[in-house]
């Protein structure tokens, strides 16, 4: 159990318990991960500013990239969270373990953008030339790059903070899968 506690609406500023409204209203709940933000000023503002920017990437692309991070990462709040909007932007479940293992022999495309994912973060941005040049001949650009980045980013930011305050998992358990970077 966690040392660490997630604020509810009422020990929050008055401009996060505004957000707190906000994400009551379309999501149906608060998530823990958000909520903890919200222990800063304006962390929970900026996360949600990051994460709801303007992509050349589509939403079934940003997943696959959220869950080869997050696995990559270890982090099992958003393996779990993911794991929910991976089936939400139409993967299966075994769709959903494959792209958490880096790979979608499921489609060739997004198999290009998890390997070029998996090898850019396991590699602290050098990925593999053959990876960097298979993501460009399934068709993706430089700006693409440039916002598998930024996601990449975004990512492993959420997944830190949790592996760090280790608060409680608001979301369904996301299977276990053998780790990617052991």
């Amino acid at each position: 159990m966690s040392k660490f506690n997630v604020p509810t609406r009422d020990e929050v500023s008055p401009s996060n318990q505004a957000i707190f409204d906000n994400l009551q209203k379309g999501l149906g709940f608060v998530p823990n991960l958000y909520a903890y933000y919200a222990k800063n000023e304006t962390a929970l503002g900026d996360y949600l500013a990051l994460q709801n920017r303007k992509s050349t990437l589509k939403a079934k692309e940003r997943e696959v990239i959220n869950l080869v991070v997050s696995q990559y990462n270890g982090c099992k709040y958003c393996q779990s969270a993911h794991t929910a909007l991976g089936k939400m932007n139409g993967f299966t479940e075994d769709q959903i373990l494959e792209l958490r293992a880096g790979t979608a022999s499921f489609d060739s495309k997004l198999n290009a953008l998890a390997e070029f994912t998996l090898s850019a973060v396991s590699n602290r941005g050098n990925a593999s030339a053959a990876v960097k040049e298979n993501f460009f001949s399934a068709g993706y650009s430089e700006a693409n790059m440039i916002d598998v980045t930024i996601v990449v980013g975004d990512k492993i930011i959420s997944n830190y903070i949790h592996n760090l305050a280790d608060f409680a998992i608001d979301f369904p358990l996301a299977p276990e899968l053998n780790s990617v970077n052991s």
